[in-house]
């Protein structure tokens, strides 16, 4: 009998909730109403929206008017740095501060407007993956308008000082914005208490559908328009709202974060458990801090191989996994993340992570583990590089 599949890839993509598909269910069949109709159909619809929208601001400890809904996170990222971008400009603040391991939602953001002549000051990022309080208050200078650190990040999982880092922010006067894409629904996020300013999230990282996300922007910080049209959301989203994906969107992160202190705790467990085999493989390395990371990403690197050839090895044994972000799987060049905290160009082409999520189970562990070292082996067996490495040609690098 076939195995089954062991998805290993959820900072990609996560399957929907039951209690998501239940939410949303209903409004893709009976109340399909345009909640900006004035009938009392339409009203019903309207109902169902706003209370989705209290429920997420309620679960991020926000005003339910600090809450706008948009199509996914890379939306929302674009959002919230024109906005600060826009009104740093009207006050003569052209700088801007974020960090070289970023999402492309944000680099490429950032490169757009520095052809619109801003400057833009990207932090290093230490090896550990970590940016530090002292380095943003460093760099902040009268002319800053935006500082934009995400919150964990998407390849490597390592979690942000966020709170100490919105902190010298606030006390700056500088706006701060975080993609919190992956840790919204994963880790504890208070945006009052971690002095955030503005905040991404995509429902489908947290088992809610693809195609929806919200923009948190606190009350005082003026929000542009990014899509003209109609007055939906307050006059700054127009569009008329995919109320049965928000729907599901509040109730996939009501469920997440009810229950997240124990999914973390089981996460943590298999992750360490991964992370603790697979680092026995000779010349690997764990990218990222051991502690500081999401309960569920491991990011691993094997000198002397290829992670494109260990990917469709695993994908033959049924086992779904990815080398970086699933937004640039198509380039050939290695992760700008893992360049970004110093792995050389051929350390970084031999990536593997694995995002787990409270779906799996310790025999989807096990598989891994019994999996992954005699495919490096195998990978290892025909590679020229790696037979380089063996016969002391060319120095190791892990």
């Amino acid at each position: 009998m076939a195995k089954s599949l062991v998805y290993a890839d959820n900072a990609a993509t996560t399957k929907m909730s039951k209690a998501a598909i239940d939410a949303m269910l209903p409004y893709l069949d009976n109340t399909y109403f345009n909640p900006s109709s004035l009938y009392s159909a339409g009203q019903t619809a309207k109902e169902a929206l706003e209370g989705a929208r209290a429920d997420i601001a309620k679960c991020l400890n926000a005003d339910e008017r600090e809450i706008y809904f948009t199509s996914c996170g890379s939306e929302s990222d674009n959002q919230a740095i024109r906005s600060a971008a826009a009104n740093g400009a009207v006050k003569g603040k052209k700088h801007i501060i974020s960090t070289a391991f970023e999402h492309h939602a944000v680099l490429h953001t950032l490169n757009k407007l520095k052809q619109e002549g801003f400057e833009v000051t990207l932090l290093d990022v230490h090896e550990n993956g970590i940016v530090t309080p002292e380095q943003v208050q460093a760099a902040i200078r009268p002319d800053t308008a935006l500082v934009t650190i995400m919150y964990a990040n998407n390849e490597i999982g390592t979690v942000q000082p966020i709170r100490e880092i919105g902190e010298v922010c606030r006390k700056a006067g500088v706006v701060f914005h975080t993609d919190a894409v992956q840790a919204v629904g994963h880790i504890p996020v208070d945006v009052k208490a971690d002095n955030v300013d503005m905040l991404s999230i995509s429902a489908h990282k947290f088992h809610g559908p693809k195609g929806v996300g919200v923009l948190y922007c606190r009350r005082g910080v003026p929000l542009r328009s990014f899509i003209e049209g109609g007055a939906q959301e307050r006059g700054k989203r127009a569009g008329t709202e995919n109320v049965a994906s928000i729907c599901a969107m509040a109730a996939a992160l009501k469920e997440a974060c009810a229950h997240l202190e124990e999914n973390a705790a089981n996460l943590c467990a298999m992750r360490d458990r991964l992370i603790e085999n697979l680092t026995k493989i000779e010349h690997s390395r764990l990218n990222g801090d051991r502690d500081r990371r999401l309960p569920g990403t491991v990011n691993m690197c094997f000198e002397g191989i290829e992670g494109e050839s260990l990917l469709l090895m695993l994908d033959a044994k049924g086992i779904c996994a990815s080398s970086g972000s699933a937004c640039t799987s198509g380039s050939l060049d290695p992760s700008h993340v893992l360049l970004s905290i110093g792995l050389p160009h051929e350390v970084a082409h031999g990536s593997l992570r694995l995002s787990l999520s409270e779906y799996n189970t310790e025999e989807d562990v096990d598989r891994i583990i019994e999996a992954v070292p005699p495919i490096v082996e195998y990978l290892r067996s025909i590679s020229p590089v790696w037979e380089d490495l063996v016969k002391g040609i060319k120095p190791h690098l892990i």
